[in-house]
């Protein structure tokens, strides 16, 4: 039995069909009640809830803890998701006898000053490291596929011809959804390779991606050559503050997201691979943006 959190998000809904596939049993966490799914026992809870963590973890052999706050107005609410949600985690955990813990990070996390955000994922990954479990940590570059409501932002204006990006000296690795959650279930059992160590995963492609390299290839996927437009980070605070105007609470690009935006290498670590007998990405990112585009359009999404 694995136990999740964050199994109705992006990533964890990823990670669900992955482990069906794998015939992997899971017990997830989830806010509401959720429909019946073959491979999975539902927990109603949060991660506030000790006595829905405590029922989650019960006989587990491992935590695959993917739940957190990536987009807030409040930094407060990074606090609350990504600090607490993490201890919440690691106390119930050691609780249940649960030893084995994988825990999602962010690349962020090397960068804790640039946004509240990557500063609530460092004070977590701290938190893990201390807790005498046994550990991985997981820092995925910038996550894209079917589900994905960020770079879908990117999708949707490379429809209209025009990508406005990051300022031109940035660069950026990137990984599909579908290889971190095979990473994620390949890191479970842990052992001397993978154990109180720090992983950053990609897809593969050497020195990551420039901005516009990005750009154009989810233009490509689209069909269309998009007039790729850089931004210094005085107009994405512009940006930021007009998306506000607009969707309110709802906006994808907030103050805290250019912080980490406007830095210029978000590249993951050679340093920092997983070993390549355990796992190698599977997924070309080019063919990768052509299947997710298809995606959006049948599911009606553009």
């Amino acid at each position: 039995m694995l136990a999740v959190t964050g199994a109705t998000g992006f990533v964890g809904q990823a990670l669900l069909d992955r482990a069906h596939a794998g015939g992997i049993a899971v017990r997830a966490l989830a806010r509401k009640p959720q429909a019946p799914r073959a491979g999975v026992e539902w927990v109603i809870g949060d991660l506030d809830d000790s006595a829905a963590l405590a029922a989650l973890l019960q006989g587990a052999e491992a935590v695959i803890h993917v739940a957190g706050v990536v987009n807030a107005p409040d930094p407060a609410e990074f606090e609350a998701g990504n600090v607490r949600g993490a201890l919440n985690v690691i106390e119930a955990s050691l609780a249940a006898g649960v030893q084995r813990l994988v825990h999602v990070s962010s690349l962020s996390a090397r960068e804790p000053d640039l946004s509240a955000y990557g500063a609530s994922k460092a004070r977590a990954e701290r938190l893990v490291r201390a807790s005498g479990l046994d550990w991985t940590i997981v820092r995925p570059p910038g996550i894209y596929g079917p589900r994905d409501v960020d770079y879908f932002e990117m999708f949707r204006l490379a429809r209209w011809g025009i990508m406005p990006v990051p300022p031109r000296e940035g660069r950026a690795s990137i990984i599909h959804v579908d290889d971190l959650a095979r990473l994620l279930l390949a890191l479970v059992p842990g052992g001397e390779e993978v154990s109180h160590r720090v992983f950053e995963p990609d897809d593969g492609h050497k020195h990551g991606w420039s901005h516009y390299e990005l750009a154009r290839a989810i233009g490509w996927a689209m069909g269309r050559r998009p007039w790729v437009v850089h931004l210094s980070r005085a107009s994405l605070d512009r940006a930021a503050r007009a998306d506000r105007l607009v969707r309110g609470g709802r906006a994808r690009l907030t103050p805290d997201r250019v912080g980490y935006m406007s830095h210029p290498d978000w590249v993951a670590s050679p340093f920092a691979q997983v070993p390549d007998s355990l796992w190698q990405p599977q997924i070309p990112t080019r063919e990768g943006f052509k299947a997710t585009a298809k995606w959006y359009r049948d599911n009606k999404w553009l």
